[in-house]
């Protein structure tokens, strides 16, 4: 007798279920993605207990009639793929036909649709019994999905908690309202709203829905195509950065996807401009003809192989990297409107503001009228103001490349606590940090000298370092390296290397400790990193080199560091990527000092 039997379909959906359905978010996902590809321009998601219990997603889009209803449970059953060829060329979001039997197979399902002539209910229990009956023709399609992973408790008990299940879905949805503007999303879980967007088309808007006002105001939109890619979005200013990659969303033909190898890239052009540990707000949607792509590597569809991935590259590091360089990057220090809706609440409760006798509506009633009328006109008013600093910002201002300074001169007025150096000009007052300012200023200065030919520096005295066995074969391995940059190193016995010169960018009273630091650098164990090795080799000299915090400068170094900052490739931040230098705007010293009361 054989044993080898084909399974029944109810448990090949169960299967597919743990590749598809992992948690409350996956479901969420497949059915937003089917919603859009029925061309809907509201999409509404109500959850209960973070989508657990209940998950219903409803559109206004095409709808189905009774037999695509019952096919679209089926299988491989999908409107997406007619034949081999159109898997070379795919624009729609879901198209694998494994979505919908997968979660039927885990949860109980009701889907209601209507294409406009007739309407048609679904119920389907644990992907087994299906019913279908007439309904009302409301034209879109609205499923809800109850009681998820009921018949795998297993699946069930490793859901995370409700908070982490909901934090999953809200990132989601707000990459999904990045990813389509003129589509009206709306998030509620528990009868709260979460999110809300108005399906304008407005990208920067729905930025402005997620992000809130101060990150909104510091956006950038970019833009631009080669041959290959046509890319439009919008980048954040170095100073305002995130703890994880999830602030940067890349989106091609629309569809989000996690990539590696594009965030890297992305990232890799904040070098220096932000620490190593932080990640810039960007929002990337990069169009290319899906010849060149292949979406169909997994069944999540969030990675992308790309056939054309340096040209991608290149584009995204121009694009950015350029706009950079445009900008005058010092950080404002802003003073907040005391004035706000935090005061309007208090003046509201604290009967302040008292409604009229004559007011039929009870005191709770009209508080939140009140409070909630005013909320979306100040919102409104608040995005239009940004909107347009925004726009401002994003048009270019074409720098001569013979004068280009990027920081308009300042003059020196002091020193505060050692470390900060306090300067003005018309436009306001700036507190310079000396020691972060004088690193970059040496970082710079270093990086150039080491594109020359080295001028070598003999020591009268030989640097010994000791080293582990391991540590000595690493070395050794890596003694080209160090020589193209003009140091002459040997070997000295046992595990020992003695250093005999060094490059003139190191200054001599610290050449010791500068090597050292070196040597430790390029010993390390991690794969070795030719770039990462020269940028830490600079940014360790230039901040051994340069003068520290707590310390006394005299106004003649105060002056050397303003002016050379100045011309700095990039003078607003050091090359570990702390801000070198921020600013009181004039108008923002005079509201301090309630000069100016608006």
């Amino acid at each position: 007798m054989s044993s080898i039997t084909v399974m029944d379909e109810v448990l090949a959906n169960k299967i597919a279920a743990g590749e598809v359905v992992e948690k409350t978010m996956n479901v969420v996902k497949e059915l937003v993605e089917n919603s859009i590809d029925a061309k809907s321009s509201e999409i509404t998601i109500k959850l209960i207990d973070s989508g657990v219990k209940e998950i219903e997603v409803s559109d206004n889009g095409i709808g189905m009639d009774e037999e695509d209803a019952k096919l679209a449970f089926q299988r491989h059953a999908t409107s997406k793929l007619k034949n081999l060829d159109d898997l070379f060329y795919i624009e729609s979001l879901g198209f694998r036909g494994e979505a919908l039997p997968s979660i039927a197979s885990v949860s109980n399902i009701t889907l209601k649709t209507s294409d406009g002539k007739k309407g048609t209910l679904v119920t389907i229990a644990g992907g087994k019994a299906m019913t279908v009956e007439r309904c009302d023709l409301q034209k879109g399609t609205t499923i809800t999905v109850s009681d998820l992973f009921y018949n795998t408790p297993v699946r069930l008990k490793y859901l995370k908690n409700l908070y982490v299940e909901l934090a999953h879905i809200v990132e989601y949805l707000n990459k999904m309202a990045l990813s389509y503007p003129n589509i009206k999303f709306t998030l509620i879980n528990n009868e709260k709203t979460l999110l809300q967007t108005d399906g304008n088309g407005d990208l920067l808007k729905v930025i402005y829905f997620i992000y809130g006002v101060d990150i909104t105001k510091k956006m950038i939109a970019i833009n631009g195509e080669n041959d290959d890619y046509y890319i439009t979005g919008y980048i954040s200013y170095p100073e305002v950065t995130k703890g994880n990659r999830n602030s940067i969303t890349t989106l091609i033909n629309g569809r989000v996807i996690k990539n590696n190898e594009l965030n890297k890239c992305i990232i890799d052009c904040y070098h220096t401009y932000i620490h190593k540990d932080r990640y810039p707000v960007i929002i990337l949607n990069i169009d290319v003809d899906p010849i060149l792509i292949d979406i169909n590597i997994h069944p999540t569809k969030m990675d992308i192989k790309f056939s054309k991935m340096d040209t991608l590259k290149e584009l995204i590091i121009k694009l950015i990297t350029e706009r950079l360089e445009e900008l005058t990057l010092i950080p404002e220090v802003s003073v907040r409107d005391n004035y706000s809706v935090s005061e309007v609440h208090r003046q509201i409760v604290n009967k302040e503001i008292i409604p009229e006798p004559h007011e039929e509506k009870k005191e709770e009633q009209v508080y939140e009228e009140m409070t909630l009328d005013f909320e979306v006109a100040e919102k409104e008013q608040k995005y239009e103001s940004i909107k347009e600093a925004v726009e401002l910002s994003s048009k270019k201002e074409e720098i001569p490349k013979e004068n280009k300074v990027r920081i308009k001169k300042m003059i020196p007025r002091g020193v505060v606590l050692l470390t900060y150096i306090v300067a003005e000009n018309e436009d306001g007052m700036y507190l310079i940090d000396q020691h972060a300012a004088a690193e970059r200023i040496n970082y710079e200065k270093i990086l150039k000298e080491m594109k020359e030919e080295p001028i070598i520096i003999d020591l009268l005295v030989p640097i010994k370092i000791e080293l582990r066995p391991d540590e000595y074969i690493l070395i050794k391995e890596r003694f080209t390296i160090l020589e193209k940059y003009g140091f002459r190193i040997s070997e000295f016995g046992f595990n020992t290397i003695i250093i005999r010169s060094h490059p003139a960018w190191i200054k001599e009273e610290r050449a010791e400790d500068i090597i050292k630091k070196i040597v430790d650098i390029i010993i390390e164990k991690s794969s070795f990193d030719f770039d990462q090795f020269v940028w830490r080799m600079a940014a360790t000299t230039s901040c051994r080199m340069s003068v520290m915090a707590n310390t006394y400068i005299s106004k003649e170094e105060q002056e050397w560091i303003l002016e050379n900052i100045r011309y700095c490739d990039n003078p607003f931040t050091c090359p570990h990527g702390r801000p070198t230098i921020i600013t009181y705007t004039r108008y923002e010293l005079e509201r301090l000092f309630k000069r100016q009361l608006d």
